[in-house]
């Protein structure tokens, strides 16, 4: 997440100065309020006059600001103590809990994702699930904040949730045992065949020098010579913009990785691939990145950039659609506004919003029973009420790009059980790294232009 510099920072707590807190306050700007601003001040002065009950000004001056915000976009927020604190965990810290990234849709609760190998993943919570009921209290209509303390406790203690799912006409009752979420945004695995595979689950802070560590020790491992990577990107619903730069350029020895493109000029920034890594930290390696419509932000910057640099071939199924870019711009010593300030675009200059990342080969997920239903009834970034619209108008129908003829495509789930496939995806981006021989497949397959 990028900060503001102070002058714009200070820009705009001067702009928000001018919402008073008293009706003292109030008159003093009322006489050279603009005609909207002046209905504002009545509206509130209406309201402190005639409610059923006294209101105080904390609490209608809160109501006017997330109102505000909340007519922009799904993304821009107002962000106090709690939320605050929510954050810094969320980058820097662990907590105990569920262990899965939420935010509010027309009051649901959504599930964005669920952390790998947390309790909430180990329950079978999967991204697009919406929880409706905690205990069996409803969680409908309550603030992120609410809704995330309902569902934080100790570890060791069980927690019900109520899941509705798309594609499952009945709700789900799931028991959630709280553990201790220990943020690890990276992991890595040598697998069969000398074929590294790296999870990104997060881009919080030093992700990208976790993964140059991780490609390292992989080296290290495989004593045959490393033949190959996954990056997987599944589930990962983004985060820091400057770490996804920094791990797309530990694979581009040069060019753009992403560009940020803004209401004013100061908005709008170049970020180029550098020497930091001394060029390809893999060295030409093929690599194949992983995919899925809970891959949000941060991770499609990452896999814009090396698919139109033809870096790595790109696998799954459709990323979320996340577009923009937010910034931080404190308001006071503990409150600051998350506002939607640029929206991002790949090298190719392509817009990612709402239309997301189309891999270069769709791999859908047939060891999940209920991928298919998922599927057809996901929730992307275009699903989203108030959402930034692109440029390009697009139709779901014409992104959605045809599967390949394989004949694996038509297993079920009971069978690749059978054959003790847990994890389809990952098993055929491994199938595929295996037989290239370590040869960059991603630079001779024709692709489609993606300007």
């Amino acid at each position: 997440m990028k900060f503001a510099p102070a002058i714009r920072a200070a820009a705009l707590c001067t702009a928000v100065a001018l919402l008073p807190a008293t009706t003292a306050a109030f008159a003093q700007v009322e006489g050279r309020a603009s005609p909207e601003f002046a209905r504002l001040f009545a509206t509130y002065q209406r309201i402190k006059a005639s409610y059923v009950e006294p209101v105080d000004d904390e609490q209608l001056i809160r109501g006017a600001i997330d109102g505000m915000l909340a007519s922009l976009d799904p993304h821009s927020s107002y962000i106090d103590g709690a939320a605050m604190e929510r954050l810094t965990t969320m980058i820097d810290g662990n907590y105990q809990g569920l262990g899965i990234s939420i935010q509010m849709d027309d009051g649901l609760v959504k599930v964005v994702s669920p952390f790998r190998g947390s309790p909430a993943d180990q329950a079978g919570i999967k991204a697009g699930d919406y929880i409706s009921h905690v205990n069996g209290k409803l969680i409908y209509g309550l603030e992120i904040n609410e809704a995330v303390e309902q569902m934080r406790g100790p570890a060791g203690t069980d927690v019900q949730v109520t899941i509705l799912r798309a594609g499952r006409e009945e709700p789900m009752e799931l028991t959630v045992t709280r553990g201790v979420i220990e943020l690890e945004p990276v992991t890595w695995e040598l697998m069969e065949g000398d074929i590294g595979h790296i999870s990104v689950n997060e881009f919080s802070r030093d992700v990208g020098s976790d993964v140059n560590n991780a490609v390292a020790d992989l080296c290290l491992q495989a004593k045959g010579g490393l033949k190959g990577l996954v990056l997987d990107l599944r589930r990962n619903p983004g985060g820091s913009l400057d770490e996804a730069v920094a791990l797309s350029d530990l694979f581009l020895s040069e060019g753009q990785i992403v560009s940020q493109r803004g209401r004013a000029r100061r908005d709008t920034i170049y970020y180029e691939a550098e020497t930091v890594y001394r060029g390809d930290v893999a060295d030409g390696l093929p690599i194949i990145v992983l995919i899925d419509e809970g891959s949000a932000s941060a991770s499609e910057i990452v896999a814009g950039a090396l698919q139109d640099h033809n870096r790595a071939l790109i696998m799954g199924e459709r990323s979320f659609g996340k577009g923009s870019v937010q910034t931080l711009l404190p308001l006071t010593r503990d409150t600051a506004l998350k506002l939607t300030t640029a929206r991002y675009y790949t090298p190719s200059g392509r817009s990612v919003q709402e239309g997301g990342i189309e891999p270069d080969i769709r791999v859908p997920q047939l060891s999940d029973p209920d991928a298919e239903r998922r599927q057809r009834y996901a929730m992307r970034e275009s699903d989203l009420r108030g959402h930034l619209v692109n440029e390009i108008a697009y139709e779901d129908e014409a992104l959605e790009r045809d599967q390949i003829d394989d004949p694996r495509f038509r297993l079920t789930a009971a069978e690749l059980e059978e054959m003790g496939v847990d994890d389809f995806q990952l098993q055929y981006a491994l199938d595929a790294l295996r037989r290239t021989n370590g040869v960059n497949i991603a630079a001779r397959i024709s692709m489609p232009s993606r300007n």
